[in-house]
């Protein structure tokens, strides 16, 4: 009689491994950081913000960048524009070519051409002015070959078509449902150019299926890490500079072979940011 054969434990699936690639970050420093008046549902103005500490807390997310091996480029801030430091409002930037950004409240409205501004004079010729309202990266979110575009509270529909037109490439429309997730990048980030993590609680189920279909692999985050702009994180392809208090998302994180480079943005988040509102990506 042959004898019986144990099959042999299932071994889990190697992570894999993760490369960083270097990129160009755009930041404005946070000089004139105030919670003045309220168009999300962080804001507080009777509450307000301490701007030292909201200084101290953006120069180390300038400074893991830095760490990181990334250039780090600055726009210099503009009196009476407190939400200014939330560099990636201001456009989208993919292949040296410019969306600008047309703001949804009169608050914000000057900063879509201050950063436009800024761009033409760092060599950026390609600048479209759009005809339509959009906060640029905080709607727009490139991956390799889609770009995921936000829209429900801030970015009009109209604008993913204008976009799509203009830079080539093509838009994926999400709508978010949450008003504590008013722009796509507080519900969800790039890993890297073929995934990504995000919260399903923030979309309509129609664009909760659409992410499921497009990223079967994502990393799914829960919304007590959601619910302190956990998902407003930038990766790099391996490590992702992510807030410190988004503790399981870090640790999935980890699971799944990033590093994760945990950040303190709590000042910058009683004005509804974190880590990637902070950040424009400039893409040649």
């Amino acid at each position: 009689m042959e004898p019986t054969s144990v099959p042999a434990a299932a071994e889990a699936p190697a992570v894999p491994a993760r490369a960083a690639l270097r990129r160009h970050y755009l930041m404005c420093r946070p000089d004139h950081f105030a919670v003045t008046y309220a168009i999300n549902p962080w804001m507080d103005p009777v509450a307000g913000a301490d701007a030292g500490r909201a200084v101290a807390q953006w120069e180390a997310l300038r400074d893991a960048y830095t760490a990181l091996g990334h250039e780090v480029s600055l726009i210099d801030p503009l009196p009476g524009l407190p939400d200014m430091v939330f560099a990636a409002n201001g456009a989208l930037v993919v292949g040296g070519r410019v969306y600008g950004a047309r703001f949804t409240h009169a608050e914000r409205a000057a900063e879509g051409p201050a950063y436009a501004a800024w761009l033409r004079s760092l060599g950026f010729t390609d600048v479209l002015e759009p005809a339509h309202t959009n906060e640029g990266e905080g709607d727009f979110l490139t991956l390799d070959h889609v770009i995921l575009a936000g829209t429900g509270f801030r970015t009009d529909l109209a604008a993913h078509q204008e976009a799509q037109e203009f830079l080539g490439r093509p838009v994926v429309t999400l709508r978010l449902v949450d008003p504590r997730f008013y722009h796509l990048d507080t519900a969800l980030f790039p890993l890297d150019g073929a995934n990504v993590a995000y919260y399903p609680g923030a979309f309509s189920p129609g664009s909760r299926a659409v992410l499921e279909r497009l990223f079967p692999h994502a990393i799914i985050a829960g919304e007590a890490d959601a619910a302190v702009l956990g998902l407003n994180a930038v990766s790099d392809g391996r490590n992702v500079v992510v807030n410190a208090e988004a503790a399981g998302l870090i640790a999935e994180l980890d699971r799944n072979g990033y590093r994760p480079v945990p950040v303190d943005l709590s000042e910058l988040r009683k004005a509804g940011g974190g880590p990637k509102c902070c950040t424009l990506e400039l893409r040649r």
